[in-house]
Formats: structure tokens, C-alpha cells, sequence
């Protein structure tokens, strides 16, 4: 099952995409699937009809990891009364 994540590349904005497993230490980049802007439109830089794109690690700033459907309904969120 695909993972949600943010992709935080070396000088461009944010996007949102999904990867198939999480990141091993000894991987040498990234494969992504369903790139597409934080806002859900298509990343500009990319051809129409790219599936999967591939990042070495030294474009990649960070990652971020989001929760899925059933691990979120299992956190428990705080908040102000």
C-alpha cells in the first residue's frame, strides 16, 4: 500500500507524492509515484503522462512521512478547551 509523503527537493517548492516502501538506509534515491503539487495540481516540470520519477539522495532535503487513514484514527490529538 502507497504512503503519502511531502518531498522537500533542493530548491523547489514542496510536492506531494506517494511512495511504495519506506526510504532503507542503504537505498541510493527515491522512486515516487503520483507527483503532483501540495494544492493536488500537476507538477509543471514533469511530461504529461510520467508515472514514477526517480531522485538521487542529494536532491532530496528531507522527507515527510504522513500518516495513513488507519494509523491517523489511532493517534490521539490534543487540543484547548
Amino acid at each position: 500500500m502507497a504512503k503519502t509523503v511531502i518531498l522537500h527537493l533542493s530548491g523547489e517548492d514542496p510536492v506531494l507524492a506517494d511512495i511504495d516502501q519506506d526510504p532503507q538506509p542503504s537505498d541510493q534515491y527515491i522512486k515516487v509515484t503520483n507527483m503532483r503539487k501540495r494544492d493536488g495540481k500537476p507538477v509543471s516540470y514533469l511530461a504529461a503522462g510520467v508515472q514514477s520519477v526517480i531522485y538521487p539522495w542529494h536532491r532530496v532535503t528531507f522527507i515527510e512521512m504522513m500518516p495513513s487513514e488507519e494509523e491517523r484514527s489511532q493517534v490521539v490529538d490534543f487540543f484547548r478547551s
